[in-house]
């Protein structure tokens, strides 16, 4: 990409995360860097009867002095709640005050996997077990994907364009895109990024479902992408939610250079299982890097999906092989630490690629011991790599197809 083009890109002003590995950047960041995973044994519900025992938690998080106002807290589902604390870090962080910038210049975009879940079982459960009168006036919203963007945007008066992207993991990517896409328009300041909250009953038989899920129950091996003995990945919750700028109004308030830019994204969707055709991944990241005007050897680390199943975790490491050569860049899935969020997931990806471009240093994929026989990518594992980082790939995958890659600069 020219000077130029890189110049005009939206700027990454503030970042807010409410994962497994930590409340707040730094402790995201330390938990990270140190390998410290935060995959243990389900707490919030007893998940001694089924075969998936093993998720990642957000630590410590007490909805009732983090949510403001604390009305929302009844009114709204966890995945909501742990949305709105992010978004109030992250504006704290680009320290922007929304009550100081036009209404309708303000937007907001979230991604969502299963919305409110843990509000909807315990609604569904007073219904089946009682009356319909038992059931509260908030489930026919709480539950709602779009509910954390709709509450985000009353929170901080955002009336610009608003929406939400249900594309599961790769979801986190699209919103961020379409963020982007909201700044070319006119758009001064977006709230994106996502959360997710699935560890209730419900949400878990839910993601059953999919057959992918690992059934291990050791901690450090349950969810081991690229590794001989992947075997499926673990669940979690949480995720983060970034500021986005467009460079004229970061530039306008002194917002100084930020954690990184946005500059290229392409999704697409794989064809149906069986097809001859190829998957999406690989044109995929091509056209992402076409957006932004960057050749391969441009890209110094690439965060990966990284589904933990034999499969998929082939075909990527195809694609990033058939994209850049052989262990050509470094590849790393730190997500191997907090388990697979979702709508959080990816959002939580590009936050710590922007923290990786930030320090020049490339965290590693804990768990992973044994790499799969034939897989030609640098993956990282064991401790921290320093190196000098300027671009930052990252990929994403949904249930049913959804394929996405974006590319951001420091």
């Amino acid at each position: 990409m020219n000077s130029a083009r890189a110049e005009e890109a939206p700027v990454i002003t503030g970042i807010g995360i409410t994962a497994p590995t930590g409340i707040g950047v730094e402790a995201h960041w330390s938990a990270v860097l140190a390998g410290k995973s935060a995959i243990a044994a389900i707490e919030r519900f007893d998940a001694s009867g089924y075969p998936v025992r093993l998720a990642g938690e957000v630590p410590g998080f007490d909805a009732g002095t983090a949510v403001r106002p604390q009305r929302l807290v009844s009114q709204t589902d966890r995945w909501t709640h742990l949305a709105l604390a992010a978004a109030e870090e992250a504006l704290a962080d680009a320290d922007v005050d929304p009550a100081g910038l036009p209404e309708y210049e303000m937007a907001v975009v979230t991604s969502s996997s299963s919305g409110g879940t843990e509000f909807g079982q315990r609604e569904m459960t007073a219904l089946y077990q009682h009356a319909p009168s038992w059931v509260g006036a908030y489930q026919s919203i709480a539950w709602f994907y779009a509910a954390t963007t709709g509450q985000l945007s009353i929170r901080h008066k955002m009336r610009g364009p608003c929406g939400v992207l249900a594309c599961e993991q790769a979801g986190g990517l699209d919103a961020i895109a379409q963020a982007r896409r909201l700044t070319d328009g006119g758009a001064r300041l977006v709230l994106t990024g996502g959360t997710d909250a699935s560890l209730c009953p419900y949400g878990l038989t839910a993601q059953l479902s999919t057959g992918r899920l690992s059934t291990a129950t050791d901690p450090e091996r349950a969810y081991v992408p690229f590794d001989a003995g992947a075997r499926g990945y673990v669940p979690g919750e949480g995720g983060a939610i970034l500021v986005l700028e467009s460079a004229a109004a970061a530039t306008a308030r002194g917002a100084g250079p930020g954690y990184g830019r946005v500059l290229g994204h392409a999704a697409g969707f794989d064809p149906p299982p069986g097809s001859s055709r190829p998957r999406a991944l690989r044109r995929v990241a091509e056209q992402a890097l076409r957006a932004a005007r960057l050749d391969p050897a441009d890209i110094d680390v690439v965060f990966a999906d990284a589904a933990g199943v034999p499969a998929d975790d082939r075909a990527e490491a195809e694609a990033v092989t058939a994209l850049f050569g052989a262990r050509a860049v470094p590849v790393t899935a730190p997500k191997t630490l907090t388990g697979r969020l979702y709508g959080g997931g990816a959002p939580l990806d590009v936050a710590t690629a922007l923290l990786a471009l930030r320090d020049g240093v490339v965290p590693p994929t804990a768990g992973t011991l044994r790499p799969a026989p034939g897989l030609e990518i640098d993956l990282v594992t064991g401790a921290p790599r320093e190196c000098a980082l300027r671009h930052a790939l990252v990929l994403a995958r949904g249930h049913g197809g959804f394929t996405s890659a974006l590319v951001l600069g420091r």
